[in-house]
């Protein structure tokens, strides 16, 4: 989607994938990076109406001694409780949505990258003028998830669980960056590649 003449491009993939990896690439070539993961911890962060709200409904151990939100301990009660979970994204998705959006005016780069876990799951695709897959195998998923998370092999598969599959996720792909490899030579040789084709829908 064009927003204000602003040109974005939805980045997403599962657990694990490797968007993170992908999205610095594409920042080391001058791209504007909008995170949802940033902007879901800002609008809890500290003393904000979102935090106060989620420690009256959840109870006060949900925020740390150094009043931040704890997050383990929130994902996992919203990953074993449906009530709980549409609860908080009710209160939060809004606001993260509006930070989003403002991120995104902000933008000074020719196109701008919207990264988001659950860009399709949250219906986020009318923000984006192309949505790129970042593809990696569900074990594949599931090893690197382990790894760097220190979430238990349960609650990863939980999360996968509640995101949509893999050929889901494929349908929705305008792009494609398979990382099935880890090869970080592979993948920035896509980026560049991607990063051209962006930049000619840019001037369009």
């Amino acid at each position: 989607m064009n927003i204000s003449n602003k040109v974005v491009i939805g980045l997403t993939g599962g657990i694990g994938s490797g968007k993170t990896t992908v999205a610095n690439f594409f920042a080391d070539l001058g791209i504007d990076i909008i995170d949802a993961d940033i902007a879901a911890r800002k609008v809890v962060e500290p003393e904000s109406n979102a935090l106060v709200q989620i420690s009256k409904h959840f109870g006060l151990q949900y925020i740390k001694a150094d009043g931040t939100l704890n997050r383990p301990l929130l994902r996992s009660q919203i990953f074993s409780n449906d009530i709980d979970k549409l609860w908080l994204n009710n209160l939060l998705h809004p606001l993260i949505r509006q930070t989003m959006l403002n991120e995104i005016e902000q933008s000074q780069s020719p196109y701008c990258l919207l990264v988001a876990p659950l860009l399709i799951e949250n219906n986020l695709q009318s923000l984006v003028e192309r949505i790129l897959i970042i593809d990696i195998s569900q074990e594949e998923q599931i090893k690197r998830a382990v790894f760097r998370d220190p979430s238990s092999k349960e609650e990863i598969m939980r999360i996968i669980s509640s995101q949509i599959s893999r050929k889901e996720r494929l349908n929705y792909a305008d792009d494609i960056i398979d990382n099935s490899k880890s090869d970080l030579s592979i993948i920035k040789d896509n980026v560049i590649k991607l990063d051209q084709k962006y930049q000619k829908l840019a001037t369009k």
